[in-house]
């Protein structure tokens, strides 16, 4: 499995610090931390919030969070690969999930935007079309990516630290932006 260690007295800051998809991942499982009704506090420990939320197997649920940043470890794929992919023509869509603004500010070539208004345009093509998303620093595609991956599409893949890797490993020329 992994070698991060999470304990029930860590805080929620140092929870997600060490396993950044334990928010997606406590979301998913136990609608913890999605909204305003399910929050926590980031100074909240990880037993106070199973506590809170009646979740009575703090170890099951400790399992959940370092099972999902495994899985998030083996759908991430680094920005030098896709540029490969790009360069040899090879058959996949290269979606970038950043709102039109980003998109405007800056983007990279051969990726188009994500089209949140026309998803039966995507959910169509066969379940086991290569998908490469990629947002501002990786957060958002893999969310997305999870979304895809929850639709029975096998070849999903998250593009590794986003558009700030890709200017740093790939194209500096590609604008930075906040």
């Amino acid at each position: 499995m992994s070698d991060i260690t999470i304990t029930p007295e860590l805080t929620m800051e140092d929870v997600l610090r060490r396993a950044p998809a334990a928010q997606r991942a406590l979301f998913q499982r136990y609608h913890v931390g999605g909204c305003s009704h399910c929050a926590f506090q980031p100074t909240d420990t990880l037993g106070q919030v199973a506590k809170d939320h009646n979740i009575l197997d703090i170890n099951e649920m400790i399992a959940t969070i370092l099972q999902a940043e495994e899985l998030d470890g083996k759908i991430q794929v680094e920005p030098t690969v896709v540029k490969e992919w790009l360069d040899r023509k090879e058959d996949f869509t290269f979606l970038d999930c950043r709102m039109p603004d980003e998109w405007e500010k800056a983007s990279i070539e051969g990726a188009e935007r994500l089209d949140y208004d026309d998803s039966s345009r995507y959910m169509s093509l066969p379940k086991d079309h290569r998908f490469v998303f990629l947002c501002k620093d990786g957060d958002r595609a893999l969310s997305v990516a999870s979304y895809f991956i929850g639709h029975q599409f096998t070849n999903v893949l998250s593009m590794r630290g986003g558009l700030d890797a890709w200017r740093e490993t790939v194209d500096p020329s590609v604008p930075e932006y906040e």
